[in-house]
Formats: structure tokens, sequence, C-alpha cells
């Protein structure tokens, strides 16, 4: 390893990996290159306690589903509920389970416990009502919606129809539509009828957003929008899965991305805000991965918000080397980054690229759930995260 590779580096901490970024910054995104993998949150902790004491913000939204959040927001901004509760009902992907979130949110709570509600921190989740397997029923998010409009003003559609349209939650929610458009009800009557009918109800509520704000206030009518959202993103999803073209799973990846973008705009308009979630959903090229069989590409959340926010956006990119037996290659950038002493290492991807003297190869994990960083992309993140070496598979 040469000097000018060791310039390019420097040992993990919140202030080194902020010197890398613009001042303008308003919506930072942490990547990590794999899920229940605790280096990671961890990481995502001592950086926004960091952005918390040190650099104003006082956000977080994490990838999961963002009404579930509704009720982690509750236990740490006024300790509504327990933190067992909060964990337990306020994460999708089990993301509950993990010891970081735990730290996160006890962490939070104490902040809000002993500051003034301006100084009040929130969290939400950026994710839709999604799982890897089903969607969620477009009940909550539309019921939601309709009720706050209907105590102010007189939506066409009356709850009974709604609720007629709706039918059992368990029409949208069959596991086994993910692979078989056939057993989804995303195109059927009434899922389009509700289309018809959420988006009336959501352009409702934008077209009176100063009399509802002024009668509710602006955190209420903010929960309204964010209903108006995942209805509609939620009806779209649908649509897709009963979606028997060869690019079904491009359009629902998609829309999955386009659903956390809104919900990552609608907070970045609040403050500053840390946003952490997946490398692939997050980074700014073209999302690609294997998928049933073929080749899926997307364009991610980041990629998304990125266009709107500009220099606003910054996505750090994270990434680590030994995992049990799989040691990446020499020639692969984990291999490259593996010869640096620290543990844990901020990266200057301008000053990396500098330096080296050789193509870098794609790394090939042995893990399918671990996504590689592509070596000739990573002049599209502010910085690389690394960390040497992670636990192995259990």
């Amino acid at each position: 390893m040469t000097a000018t590779i060791r310039d390019a580096a420097l040992p993990f901490t919140g202030g080194a990996l902020t010197a890398l970024l613009s001042p303008d910054t308003r919506l930072l995104g942490l990547g990590e290159p794999t899920h229940g993998v605790e280096a990671f949150p961890e990481l995502r902790n001592e950086l926004f306690r960091h952005l918390v004491e040190h650099e104003g913000y006082r956000s977080i939204a994490v990838e999961s589903d963002c009404l579930a959040a509704l009720t982690v927001d509750a236990y740490v901004g006024d300790g509504t509920g327990t933190l067992d509760e909060a964990l337990e009902r306020g994460f999708s992907h089990d993301f509950g389970a993990h010891h970081a979130n735990r730290e996160l949110l006890r962490w939070m709570r104490a902040w809000n416990a002993r500051h003034p509600a301006s100084e009040r921190l929130r969290f939400y989740g950026c994710d839709g009502p999604l799982e890897t397997a089903s969607a969620a029923s477009p009940r909550a998010a539309l019921t939601s919606l309709h009720d706050y409009l209907a105590a102010h003003l007189a939506p066409e559609c009356d709850r009974a129809r709604l609720d007629r349209l709706l039918g059992l939650d368990e029409r949208w929610t069959r596991p086994g539509a993910m692979m078989d458009p056939g057993q989804s009800v995303g195109r059927s009557p009434e899922a389009s009828e509700l289309r018809l009918v959420a988006d009336d109800l959501s352009a409702l509520l934008a077209w009176h957003a100063p009399r509802l704000t002024a009668a509710t206030s602006p955190d209420a009518f903010w929960h309204a929008e964010l209903h108006a959202r995942t209805a509609t993103g939620l009806l779209r999803y649908h649509a897709g899965m009963a979606n028997t073209a060869p690019t079904r799973f491009d359009t629902l990846l998609s829309v999955r991305d386009a659903m956390m973008a809104d919900n990552l705009d609608a907070v970045v308009r609040r403050g500053p805000t840390l946003t952490f979630a997946h490398n692939r959903h997050l980074q700014r090229d073209e999302s690609r991965m294997q998928f049933a069989g073929r080749s899926v590409r997307w364009w991610s959340a980041g990629a998304l918000v990125g266009t709107r926010l500009g220099e606003r956006y910054a996505f750090v990119a994270s990434t680590f080397g030994s995992r049990g037996t799989d040691v990446p290659h020499p020639d692969t950038l984990e291999g490259v980054l593996s010869s640096l002493p620290e543990a844990r290492t901020v990266i200057d991807p301008g000053r990396l690229a500098a330096c080296l003297d050789r193509e870098l190869t794609p790394r090939v994990p042995a893990d399918h759930t671990y996504f590689a960083l592509d070596p000739t992309t990573t002049d599209q993140t502010e910085a690389i995260v690394f960390v040497r070496d992670v636990p192995a598979n259990t």
C-alpha cells in the first residue's frame, strides 16, 4: 500500500465524513451493502449523533414502513407506548429486532426528554408498507386520508363505498401474488376504481391545503399527505403485481423506490435529514440485480430524489472486506481497502481514484445478499465508509 492510498483514508468519525460533504447538504444518504450486519446501523447511530450534536440535523429516515414508523416517532417524541412496543410495531422487515435500532430509539428518546419541542428529533420510515413477499392492503392509508378529509370537507366517495371497494384485507396480502400475477387483485374492477378514488382524495387534500392546515395543524396535514402518498403508491404497486409483462419486477422496484423518494422529499422539506437504507436504494447510478432469472434494472430513491435536490443530496456508500472465509481478492476495491490499517475508515473517492495504478475488478461475493460496490461508479459518491472485517453469516 502506498502513502497516497493512506492519504485517501481517515479513521471513521462523523466529523471526518461530513468534512467531505457540501455545506449545502440537506439529505445525507448512508447506504449499507447488506442487511443484518450490526456494524452498519452502529455506524449510522454514531453518525446521526454527530449530525445532531454538531450539524443541526433533527431527523432520521430509515428503510422501513412509513406508516408503522409513526409509532416510533410518537415514542421517541413524547414517550407514547414503550420501547419494546415501538420496536415490535414500528418497524418492517424485522428490523425492530436489531440491537442498533433499540439503541437508536433509546438515545433519541433521551435527547427529546431533555430538550424543548423546537429541538425535537423526528423518526421516519421512508419505505412503503411493503415486504419482500407481499404488499399491505391500502385500507389503513385510504381510510385515514378519507377520515381526515371527511372531518372538514365532503368527499364524493363515502366511507361505506370505500369499505365495499376495499373488501377483505386478505385479498390484498396473498403472498403468492408476488410470483404469480394471477393471484393479485391489483387490476380488478374494484382496485381500478380505488385508484381513481385515491387520486380524487389526494387532489381534494391538495386543493384545500390552506384551510385544512389552519383547521388542524401543519403536522396533521403532513400526516394526511403521507397517507395520500402511501395510498396511491400502494395501489400502483398492487397494479404492478398483477402485471404479466416481462418487465414486471422492474416496475415493482421502480414503484417502491419512487415511493421512497417521495417520502424522503417530504421529510427533507422539514429539515436536514440522515437517511439509512441499502446502497441499492440510495445510489445515484442505475440499480441492477438478478431476480427471478432475469436482470432487473430501475432508478433508485437516491437517484430520483437526488435529481430534485441536486447538490443538497449526498450519498455515502459503505462496504466491507472480509466476512468469515469470504475474503476479497486484492484486485477488487474491497481488497485494496482491506490493506488499510484501521478497522473503520472514511475514503475520499476522488483521492482514491487519483492514486490507483490499475483497473479494479468487481468483487464476486460468496453471499448473494451482499452487493459489492462497482469500482467504476465510486465517482457517484461523496464518500465511502469501509469496515475491514464483519462477522460471518449465522
